[in-house]
């Protein structure tokens, strides 16, 4: 019942994390009927192209095995094992070819569902894999039962086309009995090729559609919850209160700095109590005057109260000191907008330290 619930509020995409995640740990869409269409299409190559002189080749040497058994040699246990290992080379050749066709089919299946990878984790020992609750869930849950109702399909399917076959071609078998070895295999291979190329045909449409439901099965398995999905956002972009927390701090840090460095300020130019901002102008070493501090309300007044100590001319001009604010930022030069303006305070701050000169 929990698991029925669980599914019912996974209304979510999953996220191209966890889809990530998923493929690291090996757990990719796999279509069983894939594989087993391939294999199919292996066996039909064997039968068209290497069925026919293999059987004949192992055939004839059977035949010639079994109508014949006093001339081969069995007194002695070499002779047993010399004799077995002569049958069995003779078998192997007659179904290498297929075996190799099998293994080849077998993965190249697996490589076109999914680009081939190690993983580790697939295995790495697991106590789930030898659960016997989680091993009772697989065979009997709904997968497990999705996986008998197919092989109860392609079980009947596989007796229909044999009976079908079979019906049609009964005849030419039997009566393929009373011919010699050589054509009897033709008949026999001919049957066989009419009966893997109806299940291949078949086996394409059915793996087909498992293909395709595989991977939105595995889609709908790998689905989140509303919670699961603000979860992976806080662990990917942080929690937004440690963020917020960053952020202030960083803020501190830049308002330390800023007013470490209003004591250097040529001037300050401030609305009375709300915009303060400290510029710095050097004519031998600056090309336009630098911000080094703005701010404003507590930040503004504080600015003026550093600039006061220290002996940092303030100006008030209300109209200019709200466009700057908008407009400057810290430790970048002035737009050139307010070059003019900034350049009659200037002026004022340099004849105001002349005429102290003099004094």
């Amino acid at each position: 019942m929990s698991d029925e619930v669980d599914k019912e509020s996974k209304t979510e995409e999953a996220t191209e994390k966890k889809i990530r995640d998923t493929i690291e740990k090996g757990k990719l869409p796999q279509s069983r009927e894939t594989g087993i269409f391939a294999s199919f299409i292996a066996i039909l190559i064997f039968f068209v192209f290497f069925a026919g002189n293999s059987i004949i080749e192992l055939g004839t040497f059977l035949s010639i095995f079994l109508e014949k058994p006093d001339a081969w040699s069995m007194d002695t246990s070499t002779d047993v094992v010399a004799l077995s290992r002569l049958v069995t080379m003779e078998i192997g050749k007659a179904v290498a070819s297929l075996l190799i066709l099998l293994v080849v089919a077998g993965v190249g299946a697996s490589a076109f569902q999914n680009v081939p990878q190690f993983v580790g984790e697939r295995i790495r020992p697991q106590a789930s894999r030898i659960s016997l609750s989680k091993g009772w869930s697989r065979l009997f849950g709904v997968q497990g039962f999705a996986e008998f109702l197919k092989s109860l399909g392609k079980l009947f399917f596989a007796v229909a086309v044999l009976c079908f076959v079979l019906s049609d071609s009964l005849r030419q078998f039997l009566a393929g009995m009373l011919t010699q070895t050589t054509d009897y295999v033709a008949v026999v291979r001919g049957m066989a090729i009419d009966i893997v190329v109806s299940i291949v045909l078949v086996m394409g449409l059915v793996a087909g559609i498992d293909l395709v439901w595989s991977r939105f099965h595995w889609r709908q398995d790998l689905r989140m919850t509303k919670q699961e999905v603000k979860d992976e956002l806080k662990q990917s972009e942080g929690d937004p209160i440690v963020k917020s927390r960053l952020r202030s701090l960083a803020r501190d840090r830049a308002r330390r700095r800023m007013m470490t460095a209003v004591p250097r300020a040529t001037l300050v130019i401030a609305n009375p109590t709300h915009y303060a901002i400290a510029l710095r102008y050097v004519r031998e070493e600056d090309s336009a005057p630098m911000v080094l501090a703005k701010g404003t309300d507590l930040v503004a007044l504080k600015i003026r109260e550093i600039a006061e100590a220290n002996n940092v001319p303030v100006f008030e001009d209300v109209a200019l000191a709200r466009s700057m604010y908008k407009q400057v930022s810290v430790d970048s030069v002035i737009p050139q907008q307010f070059y003019q303006a900034v350049a009659e305070l200037i002026r004022v701050v340099y004849s105001q330290k002349a005429k102290r000169k003099l004094q």
